[in-house]
């Protein structure tokens, strides 16, 4: 490996191809840049590989399929003159780092560790310019987790396979998250609607317009009105009263912008805003990060380092944030000094916020460069940035307190902008639940003193609500407040719990199933030190002193293992065995008699023949509050079996809807779902289908001739001719709460908001 004139060149070794073209147009002939693609040794796949009597010690091996890799970079290392380890700069990439520099054997001091919080030209050189050395408290802590979460994970899953169903799994984090989801289910259920009432009085003031006031107070407590009685005896007691003006309080609040993003408030908006998934808002993140090709400059990394708990920001950036804004919308937008954001508690700080690495690539510039998906995050990280930087927002805010005979008092609020501020270029969103009604802005003329006749007076009959379910944002945010998972675990965890059927999407939001419930019941009373999450919080702040170099790794895992082997010991004989267990009905086998069984599946609880394997009779069932049972009928299609000519039927299995011949075992024939909708593509006579993800169990919809042909959406598609292109049918999207009508044709721009 030789640049000009014979000399060596420098080796540079990172995890990702795309992130090794990127970072080799900065850096020259001098370099070669190298790509491990990820983990080149991790823990076996088929066994514990934790030598638990010699402290813990882990049996790495090579990843299979990694064999040629590992044998290229030691090719590449042989004549290099330095080698450069420079995976991401968080704790897998230092395990990266450490395997490789294993690999490779000792070269002295020719083996650096780099770090590069940004793939920029100045980023990468100022990496190269300060290589600094492995960080083995960094390794040690990525060791521990692994260790800790091989421990819990192998030990408690087997039991599981053998009292509930193969392929279910048990996690350190992935059951806490499990859950806080059942526990919210069950506050739903035992939640009991208390009536309450809500009082209003409409005043007629002197230019004849109406104001509006609700009762907050009744002799001097907060009014508290249980039932329509109660609130008919107050509406009387009101008519025909005037209201006395005891307060009118005009005041100048200010809002403040929220700090850049971090992995944890990433997600969440991009939930929001999108309904990305966790685990995409990574996806493309990471893409943003390694390097996306743009127009007329190449690849480019266009964001920090995507895993992060931390908002500070560097001083040089913050410097030309502050002169974008004076320069783009004026001085009044500026603060007079840089706002200097706090961490939390908890936060590690090693990495800067999420921010853009160039401010000159604004949105607009690199818009035709980036896929959709990457438009909308880069915009989103881009104004999150820019408004954290801006001056507040200014709102006019009138609070009207008045009273009736010294008993009953009112209040009204009022808000106007006057001043946007941060808003002007990103105002945050709030969840479902923290959604608040907006104030009316129209400012009454009114006087303290001045008595106002009561026109009219309403009332509404009102219950309170359960607790919201979960969803993939305020899951991610709760488990951020208690201090569970860290910024790189979010997108695995809520990934896990979706992949393992414990939840299901209702209306956006996690909702356990039988199965998830089941497992988080037999958990909780086996292991509820794993279930505890005050108990988890602290072994992950533990697990950070390791990384930090207080706390000696082997001893945390030690004093964990004392106590967990024992409940993994009385588990394996005290569990509740749900797999033997099975509940005879009168429903009849119709392919050999049998009185089915009530027995546990993958899904949940489903009907089955006694007589397996010889008799494989599956059906779905529906109980009704009386207890008694109902089969689900299959859906029968139109769709022949050209095997046995029966009427195909409407089946599901993980990989989602398909037509399955109703004859099965005897006629095994199968195909997916179709649509009746063409192929776009010109010259493929394939159908679109539906298809579910191995990985998030969404649905997708795709050619029968994938891959050959290229066509695969996650849009719904419509049978609505296009009116551009005529096409046979449109997609329908999603952005936030936003819908939209697209052409799935390439080169057609259709595109329609629908309400």
């Amino acid at each position: 490996m030789k640049g000009k004139m014979g000399e060596k060149k420098s080796l540079i070794l990172v995890e990702s191809p795309t992130k090794a073209r990127t970072i080799q147009k900065y850096v020259g002939d001098k370099f070669l840049v190298a790509a491990s693609s990820g983990h080149i040794k991790d823990l076996p796949v088929n066994k514990l590989g934790v030598d638990i009597q010699n402290n813990f010690k882990p049996q790495y091996e090579i990843i299979k399929g990694k064999e040629k890799i590992v044998e290229e970079i030691k090719r590449l290392a042989k004549s290099a003159s330095s080698i450069y380890l420079a995976s991401d700069p968080d704790r897998e990439g230092e395990a990266i780092a450490w395997h490789i520099a294993e690999l490779l054997g000792n070269k002295g001091s020719s083996v650096y560790r780099v770090l590069f919080h940004e793939i920029t030209k100045k980023g990468v050189e100022e990496g190269i310019k300060h290589p600094g050395k492995l960080n083995q408290a960094l390794y040690e802590a990525q060791k521990a987790r692994r260790v800790l979460d091989r421990l819990v994970g192998y030990q408690i899953s087997p039991i599981l396979w053998k009292k509930v169903k193969r392929g279910l799994s048990a996690g350190r984090v992935q059951s806490i998250a499990l859950r806080l989801i059942c526990e919210r289910e069950e506050q739903i259920r035992s939640f009991t609607p208390e009536e309450y009432w809500l009082i209003d009085v409409v005043a007629l003031l002197e230019d004849g317009t109406q104001l509006t006031l609700r009762l907050k107070e009744l002799d001097g407590k907060k009014a508290k009105i249980r039932s329509r009685d109660e609130a008919e005896k107050i509406s009387k007691a009101l008519k025909g009263k005037k209201i006395l003006i005891t307060q009118v309080d005009k005041k100048v609040i200010s809002r403040k912008p929220a700090p850049p993003f971090i992995t944890a408030t990433l997600q969440q908006e991009a939930a929001r805003r999108f309904r990305f998934s966790a685990v995409k808002t990574m996806v493309i993140a990471q893409q943003l990060y390694e390097g996306v090709e743009i127009k007329d400059l190449g690849a480019v990394g266009l964001i920090t380092y995507m895993r992060t708990d931390s908002v500070r920001v560097n001083k040089d950036s913050i410097t030309a944030v502050r002169k974008f804004i004076q320069e783009e919308y004026g001085e009044e937008y500026l603060p007079a000094k840089p706002i200097i954001y706090k961490n939390k508690r908890l936060a590690q700080d090693a990495h800067e916020a999420i921010r853009p690495t160039l401010l000159e690539l604004t949105p607009e510039k690199v818009y035709d460069s980036l896929e959709r998906d990457q438009q909308l995050l880069y915009q989103l990280i881009w104004d999150r940035f820019v408004a954290s930087q801006m001056a507040d927002a200014k709102y006019n805010h009138l609070t009207i307190k008045g009273t009736v005979d010294k008993t009953y008092l009112f209040v009204a609020e009022f808000e106007e902008l006057v001043f946007p501020g941060f808003q002007k270029v990103y105002e945050e969103r709030s969840d479902e639940e923290e959604k608040q009604k907006k104030l009316p802005s129209a400012f009454p003329e009114v006087k303290e003193g001045e008595y106002l006749k009561i026109s009219d007076i309403k009332t509404q009959q009102k219950f309170t609500e359960p607790p919201p379910r979960y969803t993939e944002s305020t899951l991610i945010k709760t488990l951020e407040s208690k201090g569970i998972g860290r910024p790189s675990t979010y997108a695995s965890i809520v990934n896990t719990i979706k992949e393992k059927h414990y939840v299901v999407k209702d209306k956006r939001s996690f909702k356990p199933t039988e199965l998830g419930e089941m497992v988080n019941r037999l958990l909780t009373e086996h292991f509820p030190e794993v279930m505890d999450v005050k108990f988890t919080a602290i072994m992950e702040s533990e697990l950070d002193k390791v990384e930090e170099g207080k706390v000696d790794w082997t001893e945390l895992l030690k004093n964990f293992y004392t106590l967990f082997e024992r409940r993994v010991k009385h588990a394996k004989e005290r569990m509740r065995n749900v797999r033997e267990e099975q509940t005879s009905t009168t429903i009849k086998c119709e392919k050999c008699g049998a009185n089915m069984v009530i027995r546990w599946g993958k899904k949940g609880k489903f009907l089955a023949c006694p007589n397996y394997p010889r008799c494989r009779n599956t059906k779905e069932y529906i109980a009704s509050s009386t207890g008694s049972i109902k089969v689900v009928e299959e859906v029968e299609t139109d769709e022949i079996c050209e095997k046995c000519g029966r009427r195909m039927v409407v089946r599901v299995s993980k990989r989602g809807r398909f037509l399955a011949c109703p004859g099965y075992p005897e006629c095994r024939n199968s195909k997916p779902l179709s649509f009746g909708l063409k192929c776009p593509r010109p010259g493929c006579d394939g159908k679109v289908v539906e298809r579910r993800s191995r990985r998030s169990g969404n649905p997708y919809y795709v050619c029968t001739r994938y891959p050959d042909c290229d066509f695969l959406v996650w849009d719904f598609p419509v049978k609505k001719a296009c009116p551009k292109c005529g096409c046979q049918f449109v997609l329908l999207s999603r952005e936030g709460e936003d819908r939209f009508l697209r052409c799935p044709n390439k080169d057609c721009d259709y595109e329609e908001k629908i309400s």
